[in-house]
C-alpha cells in the first residue's frame, strides 16, 4: 500500500477486489510459479553527481521556483500514470517477478532483520510485493523461537501527510481502509495493539518504497500526498537521536518508471532513496547503498 493524495481516484469495488487479490497472493506466494525470468544483472555504474536543490542555507525557498517544480511534478505524474495504464499485462507480470527475485536473492534483504515495506495494490499499478511480504512473514522466528524478521507496513492516519508504520505478524492483520486499500489495523488478530515502528526498541534495517518515477540520482516522485517524505524525515531524525544506523531506502520500479538522470524535480521536502531495483538489476546510488551491498 502506498500512501496517496486525497485526490487520487482509486476507490470502489474494483479497488477492493484488486487489494483482496493482493492478500490472497501473499498467502499463496510461495506456490506461485514465476512466469519468466528477466536478466537481473546490474546496470552500469551510477552517477556520483550531487543533486542541485532549490534551498538557500536550508531556510529560504524561492516560491516561483517551488511552483515551477510542482508543475513539473504534476506533468511527470500524468505521463507515468498513462504509461503504467498502457503497460502490457504480460510484461507487468514478468517485471513483477524479476524485481521480487532480485530483492529476495539479495544479501541486503537477507541480512535485514527489521523491515518496512508497502503492501502493493494492483489498482495503483505498483510493483507487486506479495512474495516479499510472504517471505518476511514466514521467517519471523528461527528454530529456537527467536525473532528473525519483523515487518512494518504503512497506515495512513489523515489527509495531512501523516502515516505510521505498524508491525504485522500475518496477512489477517490487514484490513481495507476507507479507500479499500489494505493496511494494518490498530489491533492485531489477537487483539493486541500493533507496534509502531517509531516506538520500536530496535532500528529499521531496510525500507522498501513505492513511487511513480525515479532517477539514478536518487530522485523519487510519489503520488503527491507527501506521506512517505514526512514519515522518512521523522524516522531519520529518530534514528539520528538514537544513534542508530539509518535504514537502507530501496525503491521498486517497473522499467518505464526509470527516467533520465536528475529528471525528477525535487524540493527541500523530498527524501532521496539509496537504491533502486528495476527488472534489469539493482542500482546502488548513495554511499550507504554501495557500502552495504558490496
Amino acid at each position: 500500500m502506498s500512501a496517496i493524495a486525497s485526490s487520487q481516484n482509486c476507490s470502489g469495488q474494483s479497488m477492493f477486489r484488486h487489494c483482496k487479490t493482493t492478500a490472497r497472493l501473499i498467502r499463496n506466494a510461495k506456490e506461485i510459479a514465476p512466469v519468466t525470468h528477466l536478466p537481473t544483472t546490474p546496470l552500469s555504474a551510477v552517477s556520483s553527481n550531487v543533486r542541485t536543490n532549490i534551498v538557500m542555507n536550508n531556510n529560504v525557498v524561492d516560491p516561483h521556483q517551488l511552483e515551477a517544480i510542482f508543475q513539473k511534478k504534476r506533468s511527470l505524474r500524468s505521463k507515468i500514470r498513462k504509461d503504467l495504464k498502457n503497460m502490457d499485462p504480460i510484461q507487468r507480470s514478468q517485471e513483477d517477478t524479476a524485481v521480487q527475485d532480485i530483492v529476495l536473492e539479495s544479501s541486503w534483504f537477507k541480512a535485514s532483520r527489521n523491515i518496512c515495506a508497502y503492501i502493493s495494490c494492483a489498482s495503483l499499478r505498483e510493483v507487486d510485493t506479495s512474495r516479499i511480504v510472504s517471505e518476511i512473514l514466514s521467517n519471523q522466528t528461527d528454530g529456537n523461537g527467536q525473532m528473525r524478521k519483523k515487518l512494518y507496513v504503512p497506515r495512513v492516519e489523515d489527509k495531512n501527510s501523516n502515516m505510521r508504520m505498524l508491525k504485522i505478524s500475518a496477512v489477517k492483520d490487514l484490513v481495507a481502509n476507507s479507500m479499500n486499500i489494505l493496511e494494518p489495523s490498530l489491533l492485531d488478530s489477537d487483539g493486541n495493539q500493533c507496534e509502531d515502528v517509531m516506538q520500536a526498541s530496535e532500528p529499521v534495517d531496510l525500507l522498501i518504497l513505492p513511487g511513480l518515477a525515479f532517477d539514478r540520482s536518487g530522485g523519487r516522485l510519489g503520488r503527491g500526498g507527501g506521506y512517505y517524505d514526512v514519515f522518512l524525515k521523522k524516522y531519520q531524525k529518530l534514528a539520528q537521536e538514537q544513534k542508530w544506523k539509518q535504514p537502507l531506502l530501496v525503491a521498486l520500479l517497473y522499467s518505464l518508471q526509470l527516467v533520465d538522470e536528475e529528471s525528477i524535480p525535487v524540493t527541500p521536502y523530498d527524501v532521496p532513496v539509496d537504491a533502486l531495483v528495476s527488472p534489469r538489476g539493482f542500482i546502488p546510488i548513495s554511499p550507504v547503498a554501495i557500502e552495504r551491498c558490496d
